[in-house]
């Protein structure tokens, strides 16, 4: 089957899922852009259209998988509920999520080093690869303010609980680092099919995690 030219190209959509689904099987050193843009039968020009190396690519698959659980999580904070229904729902959302889209879970698992091993271009570059270079470490750091973001959600509901006095009291830095640390390889070994559901997984890891925090 023919290639796709770019005026004929699939969504940004699909081009980002194949992406994390080449990550997924391959690795970031591993993968090539003619691999990516095969899983969606494009020629590799036409991918090129769209982002300007892989670097780039990578960085839209996890801004995508990051803004769309802080969608989630965002409501459910600012919901009038006691910190521990806020939490439970929390928890629910993210591993469900993650579950739902286990390419994007694994690349943010496996991939994110990779983020901070884009090298700068030579002295010689041209001024714009120069360009490209600092807008992409203005999009990397703001992609991992973001990721700040979303663990400060969780510690603040923490803390409020505390607070409160609904939750003991823990390190509420390190007790959300292992609670994201947990969600976040469901995302590795979760397997469609297999014996817990995404949202039994979920239910089942709260009660875990809420159950370390009850008074």
């Amino acid at each position: 089957m023919a290639r796709k030219p770019a005026d004929q190209s699939v969504s940004r959509d699909d081009i980002l899922e194949a992406a994390a689904d080449v990550l997924r099987r391959n690795g970031y050193e591993l993968t090539t852009m003619k691999d990516i843009a095969a899983e969606v039968n494009l020629t590799a020009a036409s991918l090129y259209h769209h982002f300007r190396n892989k670097d780039t690519l990578l960085l839209a698959v996890l801004e995508i998988g990051l803004e769309h659980i802080i969608s989630k999580i965002e409501p459910l904070v600012e919901a009038e509920n006691l910190p521990d229904t806020k939490l439970r729902e929390m928890i629910h959302a993210h591993i469900v999520g993650l579950t739902q889209n286990t390419a994007v879970a694994a690349a943010m698992v496996f991939e994110i080093s990779s983020l901070l091993n884009v090298k700068p271009p030579h002295a010689g570059a041209s001024p714009a690869d120069k360009q490209a270079y600092g807008e992409y470490t203005l999009r990397r750091d703001a992609f991992f303010t973001r990721r700040d973001r979303f663990e400060e959600l969780f510690h603040c509901v923490i803390q409020g609980g505390i607070q409160s006095g609904v939750f003991r009291p823990v390190d509420v830095g390190i007790f959300t680092k292992a609670l994201l640390g947990a969600h976040n390889w469901v995302g590795v070994w979760y397997r469609e099919g297999g014996r817990l559901s995404g949202g039994e997984i979920a239910d089942l890891m709260a009660d875990t995690f809420l159950r370390a925090l009850q008074v």
